[in-house]
């Protein structure tokens, strides 16, 4: 068995999306989404090591947040996705938090990848799907 030092602390935010490993990667002065493709099973892994080391340095865990994604729009800041939950969370450029209810994988999927935020999401989500506002 080869063991190799690993450096995680920039790891600000994981998600699995499709048949991928999304990372979010602080590089100081911007932040970097990373795509691995990778099974799910890698994303509950670190998911369990999150949980020991916080475990271990007696950190508070945040099970409930949904991890954000910065976006450039001009109708969003960060949008973020949880799938076991099926819920989608939109931080619009005015401050304002929702989280929508029962979305589907693939309707996350179109939003994450789409040209335009505020065009997909007119036309996908608005209107289609249970709201709330949390802030």
């Amino acid at each position: 068995m080869k063991l190799s030092r690993l450096y995680l602390s920039s790891i600000v935010a994981i998600a699995h999306s499709g048949e991928y490993l999304q990372l979010l990667i602080d590089r100081g002065n911007e932040l970097e989404l990373l795509e691995v493709p990778a099974p799910v099973e890698a994303y509950e892994g670190l998911q369990e090591l999150n949980e020991i080391v916080a475990d271990s340095l007696a950190l508070p865990t945040i099970d409930e947040a949904i991890a954000m994604l910065p976006v450039e729009s001009s109708m969003a800041n960060a949008v973020g996705y949880d799938s076991d939950e099926e819920v989608l969370q939109v931080e619009f450029n005015n401050g304002a938090i929702y989280q929508y209810t029962d979305v589907d994988d693939e309707t996350w999927d179109g939003l994450y990848k789409t040209d335009s935020i505020g065009k997909f999401f007119n036309s996908e989500i608005r209107g289609k799907y249970q709201y709330e506002r949390l802030d």
